[in-house]
């Protein structure tokens, strides 16, 4: 067996491991700006009116004409609301422009103040109303721990099934792994998957799988005993580098372990043995592409058939806790209650969503290098 001891982090252990809702507003700061700015905005456009009529302005302190100092300081006092009766409209048209222009512009300039300090004031409860409602219905959901390629390839294998993005919550120590999976819409947890504290916000005690893609093999090992200890009925799989640390795996409860060092390394030697098989391989497992493999239910006009006489090409049947190979006499009549594991060519409307997809989370998106 080849397992790493785990090396103690503080740094892990001090990390908040709240958890991170997807946010598609602005954060309160940048709010502030929008609105400062428009309050400037709306401030300007005051300035120019005034200044434009300059001539039906008086200044009742220092006399003579009224120029753009004077027109700025009417302005600011004005939308203020507070008035000292200095500067004032002495024509007809200015009183009209005061009255329909700058009364409305004041109005505005409130409301955008007093929205900014509502803004500041009820995001943190609205937060705290989100995040309540999420811990109250989220259940049988998919937990990712660690969100690096092997993780976010994952998640976008679920999602190209038909799991809603809003079933998946990403679990990763790296702060910033988390804020740009918030970026992309999903739900997440900042800290050490290991610790069941951590992994009881991810709700992972309700989940109904938990995928487990950790950079070291004995972290996911831990990660497994912890889930395990949380949810007996929860499925557990697994990535390791390592094949020898599998049977380690399956111990720790782990419903299936895929071995990413031992399956790279195959698909390169077969890659070199044949090229063409190579290429099939590869294009198996790219999702929403080219062929897919997929498990689906038996259909009624399938049901009695032989898997030969399918319309996509039968690889396994699943029948009860049993997977029987195509050409296993047991699996030589379908039933209904059968699923079978198909090989079938991707549509044309699922190739166009995925790239939409992928064009919509941009192609900037934050992954760590070998994960």
């Amino acid at each position: 067996m080849k397992l790493k001891s785990a090396r103690p982090s503080s740094s892990l252990d001090d990390l908040s491991h709240g958890v991170q809702l997807p946010r598609y507003v602005a954060g309160p700061l940048v709010q502030v700006v929008r609105r400062l700015l428009m309050a400037l905005g709306v401030m300007a456009l005051a300035v120019v009116i005034v200044y434009t009529d300059r001539h039906g302005y008086k200044d009742n302190v220092a006399g003579g004409p009224v120029g753009f100092i004077d027109s700025l300081y009417y302005v600011t006092v004005s939308l203020s609301t507070t008035g000292y009766g200095d500067v004032v409209p002495v024509t007809d048209t200015a009183r009209l422009l005061t009255t329909f222009l700058i009364t409305p512009l004041r109005v505005l300039f409130l409301i955008i103040l007093v929205g900014t300090t509502l803004e500041v004031l009820t995001e943190r409860t609205r937060e705290q109303w989100r995040l309540a409602y999420w811990r109250k219905h989220m259940r049988d959901h998919t937990v990712i721990v660690g969100f690096g390629t092997k993780g976010r390839s994952a998640a976008e294998t679920l999602m190209s099934a038909g799991l809603p993005q809003d079933r998946i919550v990403v679990v990763d120590p790296n702060p910033a792994v988390v804020e740009q999976a918030g970026a992309d819409g999903y739900a997440g947890v900042i800290g050490d998957a290991t610790r069941s504290s951590v992994l009881t916000r991810a709700m992972a005690d309700r989940a109904k799988q938990v995928v487990i893609s950790t950079q070291r093999d004995d972290t996911a090992v831990l990660v497994a005993l912890t889930v395990r200890q949380l949810s007996k009925k929860v499925r557990i799989v697994v990535s390791v580098r390592e094949a020898e640390n599998v049977p380690l795996l399956r111990q720790s409860g782990a419903d299936a372990v895929i071995t990413s060092a031992s399956a790279v390394g195959r698909m390169l030697g077969l890659s070199m043995i044949s090229p063409s098989s190579g290429a099939v391989l590869e294009d198996l497992v790219q999702h929403s592409r080219g062929l897919s493999l997929r498990e689906r239910p038996v259909t009624k006009a399938e049901a009695g058939k032989s898997p030969r006489e399918c319309e996509d090409l039968v690889v396994s049947v699943i029948r009860g806790h049993r997977l029987l190979g195509y050409d296993d006499p047991e699996a030589a009549t379908l039933q209904l209650t059968d699923r079978l594991v198909v090989i079938r060519r991707v549509s044309k409307a699922e190739e166009k969503a995925a790239a939409a997809h992928r064009k919509e989370r941009g192609p900037g998106s934050w992954r760590i290098p070998g994960r």
